[in-house]
């Protein structure tokens, strides 16, 4: 991994809210100092944002994007002021970005929800950098954001936590979509892979099947976003049925919608974990160093 910079008064990091504390790690790994954006908010709604800035210096803010409506106006008023602080360069850090599914109009009378959140933090900030963007059709964030944009992949941080789980565990993706980075955290931690083919029979209802399995292997569900939990409950469900003992379930972005980790558990995973690009009870993955490594390498 590259080395971070060194410490220096030229960058201090930023947050709002709950991100604090994946901005504190960021800072820590960065060797920079952490200032939080202070908030107060009106009687009608409206919200106050105040920053401490040095005039010249570069700010890193870091605001995840579950809650997106209520979070995205905090933001785009704290990199306003960061700039009148006289900051000399704006960065956001989105953990987890939101509305980056509806890449295109699905029934007339829609808008391209993407294309306007990513305007938005086009204008605001001089780059942007996230984890794992759930994109579709468009290849590349910088499409979507104008500027300086990069999703970076949370594969290494996976396969390290894979490997302090011990050898032996097949990493599995629950589809097709799936392939690349299960193929890059299975070949980074050094196991076994295997995809499913996923069949959606309604919103909450999902099928998934998979290839020829070793029995009694230890298998590990691996997903890019878990909402409703069904997607990742249907893999494990077919992986027990099919007589892997041991199933466990790690996502990067834990946004789970109320009783989607109970519906994984019931199917039968042992433990379900997560990136910390989310604020939950189950984060056990950290991806600040993706993120202070690849600041290092744009310095």
């Amino acid at each position: 991994m590259t080395k971070p910079p060194a410490r220096s008064a030229r960058l201090v990091v930023h947050a709002l809210g709950d991100s604090a504390r994946f901005a504190r790690r960021l800072a820590r790994s960065l060797d920079a100092p952490f200032a939080p954006v202070r908030t107060h908010p009106f009687p009608d709604g409206e919200t106050l944002v105040r920053v401490t800035h040095e005039a010249g210096t570069e700010a890193i803010l870091v605001q995840s994007f579950n809650d997106p409506d209520r979070k995205l106006m905090p933001a785009l008023l704290a990199a306003d002021a960061l700039r009148r602080a006289g900051a000399s360069q704006v960065t956001l850090i989105a953990p987890y970005l939101a509305y980056m599914r509806q890449d295109r109009i699905f029934r007339p009378g829609e808008p391209i929800s993407q294309r306007v959140f990513g305007q938005c933090l086009g204008r605001a900030f001089d780059r942007v950098l996230t984890v794992e963007a759930h994109l579709h059709r468009t290849h590349r964030l910088s499409d979507v954001v104008a500027g300086r944009a990069r999703s970076l992949s949370a594969a290494p941080a996976i396969a390290r936590w894979l490997v302090k789980r011990g050898g032996g565990a097949i990493a599995v993706g629950p589809d097709e979509e799936s392939a690349p980075w299960i193929r890059a955290v299975a070949r980074a931690a050094g196991v076994r892979w295997v995809v499913g083919v996923k069949r959606r029979l309604g919103d909450r209802r999902v099928s998934v099947r998979f290839p020829e399995l070793p029995r009694g292997a230890r298998a590990v569900v691996i997903d890019d976003i878990a909402s409703s939990g069904a997607t990742i409950a249907a893999a494990v469900r077919t992986l027990r049925e099919r007589g892997v003992r041991t199933v466990d379930a790690a996502v990067v972005h834990a946004i789970f919608a109320p009783g989607a980790l109970d519906l994984i558990r019931r199917a039968g995973a042992r433990s379900v974990v997560s990136c910390d690009t989310v604020r939950h009870p189950t984060n056990r993955i950290q991806c600040a160093p993706l993120v202070s490594a690849a600041l290092g390498n744009a310095r």
